[in-house]
């Protein structure tokens, strides 16, 4: 790994401040990044802790607010989430294993943008939104919008994710399927995000470059699928055929 230096800054000012160099990039619960930057395929001067900024907390008010420095376990362990967002609790439970969930982060990982994550698409079909805060400007996206392709958002220079936001579940019937080709908490080969309200809101990851909005059953067909280690195009495209029905039906099941 190539030398870096760190920075703990204690306001989010200073942080931004600092991320504003060509070399310098934000550092959360840094599962994802350290890898990257063994392998070589980054190589940052300076890495910026989010780690003392105060962002890890979770706020149930109707909606719920989740600081982006929240550790997934911590989102996981929430009894504000069990309660009122159990779809996330259950997702949580085969997201990798217990020793990564107990320091990586929510804001990292929709940062890292990698579309096996498990979250994503299960915030996308949510309406989850993301707080993002700038030098000079503060936005909210929706999550379907952070996302550019692979490993790509759409997070300018010097912008963070500060929150996440998720509306209200409600009535609605929630499900995330994913299949994996090895253990239960593998990387997914497809991921089925669906909530149903008076519609069916369908997301399926891993099996594309990003997050996707499937906008019925015979959409699928139409998808671009990306093949990988853990499947071909072709594999990907009959178990997302299987899957989304099967999430449509656990969807409907929490629902009642």
């Amino acid at each position: 790994m190539a030398p870096f230096e760190l920075d703990q800054p204690r306001n989010l000012a200073e942080a931004l401040s600092l991320l504003d160099a060509d070399d310098a990039r934000p550092l959360s619960g840094g599962t994802a990044l350290m890898l990257m930057m063994k392998a070589g395929v980054l190589r940052p001067k300076r890495l910026v802790s989010l780690g003392k900024l105060g962002l890890d907390r979770i706020e149930a008010n109707g909606s719920l607010r989740i600081g982006a420095m929240t550790t997934l376990r911590a989102l996981e362990k929430s009894d504000a989430v069990r309660r009122g967002w159990p779809v996330i609790a259950r997702t949580l439970r085969t997201l990798s294993n217990v020793r990564v969930r107990n320091v990586a982060t929510l804001g990292g990982a929709l940062a890292h943008a990698d579309p096996h994550m498990d979250l994503p698409p299960l915030l996308c079909a949510l309406g989850a939104r993301v707080l993002i805060e700038g030098k000079n400007a503060r936005r909210t996206l929706s999550v379907e919008e952070l996302y550019a392709g692979y490993l790509e958002t759409t997070l300018k220079r010097a912008e963070v994710i500060t929150h996440v936001e998720v509306p209200a579940l409600g009535e609605r019937g929630a499900s995330y399927l994913k299949c994996t080709t090895r253990s239960a908490d593998d990387w997914p080969a497809v991921g089925v995000a669906v909530v149903l309200d008076r519609a069916e809101t369908i997301f399926v990851s891993a099996a594309t470059d990003r997050p996707t909005r499937l906008a019925s059953l015979d959409a699928i067909e139409g998808l671009k699928i990306e093949g990988d280690l853990h499947g071909s195009a072709a594999y990907k495209k009959h178990l997302l055929r299987v899957c989304v029905k099967r999430a449509i039906d656990e969807a409907r099941n929490a629902r009642r």
